[in-house]
């Protein structure tokens, strides 16, 4: 290929998020001009990339993988990189590599809005985000530019069952079809045996554990006590890993009972709500019970398995998270809201900075209309209508997130210079 001849940009997938988007993705961003290369680190990357003459199999130990990332951005005239989170050791070490090339670094993750929503960044995600250094006032100057209202989300994409669902398939894939990857290491300490152990048996659960669910929800809704809401994350999630003060979910559940026995009215309750996701890795509600019963809790303290949040929210008087992106939904309803991490979220106009028992006494209400203004912000820049696992989904985000990534600038500058594309009013759907 000569140098005239050759594409203005060439695009280096690594990992993804489970299932078949990447390559949907890459496919799109083929049909628009560009080339595309995916690096694939195990069998369950192979499997969810259907195009084989552009795969490149990584088979060295995490120690090659630098040389051999600059290798392939030399050898491939590389101008942009595409990963699904930042914090995974193989990602940081290419993201810091691009960033010293002056490579464009484009980075997917779960929606800051999820469910109807994902999010698509350039150069970081979560606490390495470009929103993390921005005020509200930067982000009211950029919407004065804009005379769009806030799309609405659909009823939903229909996402959880194919996450699970793809989740399982990529960890069967990994532990009985990886003999060409003998050097993978997984980047979280579970082993893939387990990991697939888990996914499945989650799935296979669904129907108990929603029942378990509904009934522990009627529960509080009908107990007729004033209560606040610790919202849980996943131990081995990035941003509680990566943009906390804790290592494990027991350190912040000791916190969260500490604070809440010294400082909530008697009659008060703690209702502890886990991960969707959660799959009994870490023994969550066999923790709470502990906690609960060391600090005489044992009758003001409920837990609920995962699902939804809305039901519960709508009677809380408090929420608290390290820093979950299910706050957004709590600030949504003007409800305090404490967190403890790093969150792109964590703005002074609408995140309490009370000391815990003090926000468990009476904690001041957020500035609801400071945060509608970040919510229209987001929506109009980084987050994208879709999502990743259901087929509906991935069109829907297809159908923008392929344009914003040929964009010359960046979801929040396009946003600054006006040249953003309008985001389609998506319509709820009965």
């Amino acid at each position: 290929m000569t140098a005239s001849s050759r594409p203005s940009r060439v695009f280096l997938f690594l990992q993804g998020p489970h299932g078949p988007f990447f390559n949907a993705l890459g496919k799109m961003l083929r049909a628009a001009g560009a080339q595309v290369w995916r690096v694939g680190f195990n069998a369950g990357d192979r499997a969810f990339w259907f195009h084989p003459a552009s795969y490149i199999p990584f088979r060295g130990t995490p120690e090659e993988w630098p040389d051999t990332f600059a290798r392939i951005v030399s050898e491939k005239n590389v101008t942009d990189i595409v990963l699904y989170g930042d914090t995974r050791p193989i990602h940081a070490k290419a993201v810091a590599a691009a960033k010293a090339a002056g490579l464009t670094v484009h980075v997917f993750e779960e929606g800051y809005m999820r469910p109807y929503w994902v999010t698509y960044e350039r150069g970081g995600s979560n606490g390495n985000s470009r929103l993390m250094e921005m005020s509200i006032t930067e982000m009211q100057s950029a919407l004065a530019l804009s005379d769009m209202e806030a799309p609405l989300p659909p009823a939903h994409w229909g996402d959880m069952r194919q996450h699970m669902f793809y989740g399982a398939l990529y960890h069967w894939f990994v532990m009985f079809r990886n003999g060409d990857y003998r050097n993978f290491r997984p980047h979280r300490s579970l082993g893939v045996a387990k990991e697939f152990q888990l996914y499945l048996q989650r799935f296979l659960l669904i129907p108990a554990h929603a029942a378990d669910r509904q009934l522990s929800t009627w529960r509080i809704r009908t107990g007729g006590f004033p209560y606040h809401l610790a919202l849980l994350q996943l131990e081995h999630d990035s941003s509680f890993q990566e943009h906390s003060p804790f290592s494990t979910m027991t350190e912040f559940l000791a916190e969260i009972f500490d604070g809440f026995a010294g400082g909530a009215p008697p009659h008060h309750h703690l209702v502890v709500k886990a991960h969707p996701l959660e799959d009994g890795r870490v023994p969550v509600r066999q923790e709470v019970k502990r906690l609960a019963r060391l600090h005489g809790l044992s009758n003001r303290v409920h837990y609920v398995r995962g699902g939804k949040l809305a039901q519960l929210l709508n009677d809380a008087r408090t929420a608290v998270t390290v820093n979950s992106t299910a706050g957004q939904q709590v600030l949504w309803r003007g409800i305090p809201l404490k967190v403890f991490g790093d969150a792109v979220y964590a703005k002074p106009e609408f995140v309490s900075t009370q000391p815990l028992r003090e926000f468990f006494a009476g904690a001041a209400r957020p500035d609801n209309r400071a945060y509608k203004d970040y919510r229209r912000f987001l929506l109009e820049t980084s987050q994208v209508p879709g999502g990743f696992y259901s087929r509906r989904g991935r069109r829907q985000l297809l159908r923008h997130v392929v344009d914003m990534m040929l964009s010359p600038d960046d979801p929040y500058d396009a946003l600054k210079l006006g040249t953003a594309a309008p985001r389609q009013q998506l319509r709820i759907v009965n």
